[in-house]
């Protein structure tokens, strides 16, 4: 990673700033330049593994992410081990995105840490805004979920489909819906059925 911790501690810092820095529209060009050649490449080839640890602030072992991806930089995302993320992860990472080992993310997931002030005349100026995501360890994201800026996300929780990510969920639960609330938490019925009333094979 080679991105200016000048530009880091820009991005990263509380408040409103304006991302119409030279230094930063450079970082990220050649960030984006970075992610181009992760999308041509293939799973088999052993540079692919360089290129996601360049690109990325951590890469734990066996990190996995399927193409296409797409960041706004990469170099905000820290990723755990055991990881598994599948295709059109999309990750609006100008703030920190802290992602825990184990963790399963769907097809078509968002993560936004950044967004815009409502007051037109800072959005004219290109204003915005970023906070952290963090994402425990052994979490399931399903398709197709949204998670925005600010948001925890605790050990071992499940989000359902299509859900709207807006608040910090606890562990040890699924959540699911738009908003997204908890539904239930992990429970004694889980440890037989992996699916509705589909029982877990004995033994495993």
């Amino acid at each position: 990673m080679t991105v200016p911790q000048r530009v880091l501690d820009l991005m990263h810092s509380p408040g409103v700033y304006f991302c119409g820095d030279p230094e930063m529209d450079q970082a990220q060009r050649e960030q984006l330049d970075l992610l181009y050649d992760i999308n041509q490449t293939r799973q088999s080839d052993p540079k692919r593994r360089e290129l996601l640890s360049r690109f990325f602030a951590e890469t734990g072992d066996g990190l996995y992410i399927e193409s296409p991806l797409h960041a706004n930089w990469g170099c905000s995302t820290h990723w755990g081990s055991g990881c598994y993320a599948n295709f059109n992860l999309t990750l609006v990472d100008d703030g920190e995105i802290f992602i825990g080992d184990h963790t399963l993310i769907g097809p078509n997931v968002t993560l936004v840490t950044t967004g815009h002030p409502i007051r037109p005349d800072l959005r004219e100026r290109y204003a915005q805004f970023s906070e952290p995501i963090h994402i425990g360890r052994n979490v399931w994201i399903g398709a197709n979920v949204t998670v925005l800026p600010g948001v925890t996300i605790g050990d071992n929780t499940v989000i359902g489909a299509c859900s709207l990510v807006t608040k910090d969920i606890p562990a040890n639960v699924v959540a699911i819906g738009q908003p997204a609330r908890v539904l239930r938490e992990i429970n004694d019925h889980d440890r037989d059925y992996y699916w509705r009333d589909r029982r877990i094979p004995a033994g495993i």
